[in-house]
Formats: structure tokens, C-alpha cells, sequence
């Protein structure tokens, strides 16, 4: 499904380094320890459907350059995301609450800056733009949830794109 969002032209989001307070109420940041043999991340992998399966793969993103412009939202509203960096040195998370109509709320936008050797989780049901790599071209290995159903992923496309500008 995919929809418009009526944006306020001339919004600008300045990206700050990922910080796992602020990023809490969207997800996870994942980070391991040097000096833990094991670190579990399990926890927030929810899925809201019976008939979905787990959904392991790769991607490779292209690189972009401070300021960007953002154009689309995207949520899986029954399953986490997560993205665990294979070969990244930074790449930028957008996320944004729900707003009214079950449509993001743009005015409180967040955009964070996550260094190579981190990964995020997405909770399910929140607003994110698409991954978005900085410095040169990135590939991840991303899990979550998919029935195959239309409900899997929503797409809103933005009236107004997003300045994404640095710290």
C-alpha cells in the first residue's frame, strides 16, 4: 500500500550521533562488547502475525553525502527490522512517532548517524526511511518478519522532501 503525506516544505532534520536513549523509542542500537564472548540481541525480534516466517538477507546500499534529501517513509507494522552493518563505515536512520491518521509525524522527525560496527533494530509498527549509507556504498544483513502478505511493508511518499543536513 502506499500513500502521500502532506509535508511542510522547507523542513530540515540535522542528524546527531545515534544514542541508544534517544533511539528507544523506535528500537534497538546494537553494539557488541570486545570483552563479552556472546552479546544477545533476541529480545526485540516481535512478530504480530502467526503465518509469517523469518526473513534473513543482504543488501548493498549506495553511499549519499551530507545534506540529503529524504522523499518516503516506510514501516513493517507486525514485524521488527534489523540491520547489522557487513561492510559500512556510517549510515544515517531516519525515524519518526506516529502521528495522526496512522501517518508518521514529520515535525518530530529524528535522524541519527550510526558508525561503522553498530547495528539497529526498527521496533514494529515505526516510521523509518530506507537505509541510507554515508561515505562509500554499504552492505548489511537484515531479519524480520514477512507473511508475503500486502501488510509485510507500507510505503508513504513524502508531498515535500526532507533536508537531512549534518551535526
Amino acid at each position: 500500500m502506499r500513500r502521500i503525506l502532506d509535508v511542510k516544505a522547507g523542513l530540515v532534520a540535522r542528524a546527531t550521533e545515534i544514542d541508544a536513549q534517544a533511539f528507544a523509542p523506535f528500537g534497538n542500537v546494537i553494539r557488541t562488547s570486545a570483552t563479552e564472548p556472546r552479546t544477545d540481541w533476541s529480545g526485540p525480534f516481535e512478530n504480530k502475525r502467526g503465518n509469517a516466517r523469518i526473513n534473513c538477507y543482504t543488501t548493498s546500499v549506495e553511499a549519499v553525502a551530507l545534506p540529503t534529501t529524504h522523499k518516503v517513509m516506510e514501516r513493517h507494522v507486525h514485524s521488527f527490522q534489523t540491520f547489522l552493518p557487513l561492510d559500512a563505515d556510517s549510515y544515517l536512520v531516519c525515524v519518526a512517532p506516529q502521528g495522526e491518521g496512522d501517518l508518521p509525524d514529520m515535525k518530530g522527525l529524528r535522524t541519527f548517524i550510526v558508525r561503522a560496527g553498530t547495528g539497529i533494530t526498527y521496533r514494529a509498527n515505526v516510521w523509518h526511511h530506507p537505509m541510507t549509507a554515508l561515505g562509500r556504498r554499504a552492505q548489511f544483513a537484515v531479519w524480520m518478519w514477512r507473511s508475503g502478505g500486502d501488510d509485510d511493508e507500507e510505503f508513504i511518499d513524502l508531498s515535500q522532501p526532507v533536508q537531512v543536513v549534518g551535526p
